[in-house]
């Protein structure tokens, strides 16, 4: 099999995520009244929303699936999740330790999965995860996840 060369001098500038929605103007005012997004920029059935450097596009009807999951990295997820349990956020996980990060999981309106994380608590044991369907997993002590329920 020949050797693929993959070019390192071509940068790339990073990744916006294409979220499904229902309804564009609903999904805006929850992004930035509950989420604290900004809009930079809309139309019709396309829009941009930002917060820092984390920036999201939301298409009304086209373009992904509903209930996607977007991975987003945070300064501090326990400062994130008193706001937006101040703001009425949907919050479907709240902060829970792993190896990885301290991570939470907000719910949009379409059902879209915001997983937000800042760094993890290495003083802390590793929590349970909350899978796509709802069911809550916990840690064994050999590594391994069992399935406890909903």
């Amino acid at each position: 099999m020949p050797s693929l060369e993959l070019s390192t001098a071509l940068a790339f500038e990073g990744v916006t995520p294409i979220l499904r929605v229902r309804d564009l103007a609903a999904s805006l005012e929850y992004y930035v009244q509950k989420l604290g997004f900004k809009i930079d920029w809309q139309g019709p059935f396309f829009a941009s929303v930002s917060r820092g450097r984390c920036h999201l596009f939301l298409s009304h009807g086209d373009q992904g699936h509903s209930g996607s999951w977007v991975w987003i990295g945070v300064e501090d997820a326990e400062a994130l999740f008193q706001e937006y349990q101040a703001s009425g956020a949907k919050i479907r996980h709240r902060p829970t330790n792993y190896e990885w990060a301290y991570e939470m999981q907000v719910e949009d309106l379409d059902g879209n999965i915001l997983r937000m994380g800042s760094d993890n608590k290495k003083d802390q044991p590793i929590g349970e995860w909350l899978d796509m369907e709802g069911n809550c997993w916990v840690p064994s002590g050999t590594g391994e996840w069992t399935k406890t329920g909903k």
